[in-house]
């Protein structure tokens, strides 16, 4: 005879079974989990959920409607962070830096984080370089855009996506 959980109760077997199947399911590579289970937009909800419009307009109001190059900016980030709450990047300038143009600005945004600006460093022509290591926090597995605005008006760009070992902001 077994004994049926009250509702409001989960039982040491369920518990045990949910483990297990997470477990497996984080020992399977990415590309078989994404071929065995529908590709869902993020798992978390309320306060950790995404925020797509924030993101869009942290983007748009840094590039102000122009379209960023893909090149002279510099995006070092692991594409797997085994610590989501301190997850290590640098982003540097790789343009010259002279007396007429130099690097004002860099913004570092992540894309399905429920406040997607994670870094913002300003920059004057003192510097003489425009590089920045900072650690920031990840929701969940996303991509990470680095923008990079010079004195001339250019803007730059990179982005690199990460996969995160477990969830960072909801520890």
């Amino acid at each position: 005879m077994m004994k049926t959980a009250h509702p409001q109760h989960v039982t040491r077997r369920a518990l045990i079974a949910g483990a297990a199947g997470a477990t497996a399911a984080l020992a399977l590579p990415a590309a078989a989990q994404t071929a065995a289970a529908p590709v869902a937009k993020s798992p978390l909800v309320g306060p950790l959920a995404p925020n797509p419009v924030e993101f869009k307009k942290a983007f748009d109001e840094f590039t102000r409607g122009k379209t960023p190059k893909t090149e002279g900016l510099l995006l070092d980030v692991s594409v797997l962070a085994d610590n989501p709450s301190a997850v290590p990047v640098k982003v540097k300038v790789d343009l010259p830096i002279t007396d007429k143009d130099w690097c004002e600005e860099i913004i570092v945004l992540a894309e399905l984080n429920p406040s997607p600006l994670a870094c913002r460093v300003k920059f004057t022509q003192a510097n003489g370089t425009a590089e920045a290591s900072v650690r920031v926090r990840l929701s969940q597995s996303q991509t990470l855009h680095a923008l990079a605005r010079m004195k001339s008006g250019q803007l730059l760009t990179a982005k690199q996506a990460v996969t995160v070992a477990a969830s960072g902001c909801g520890m």
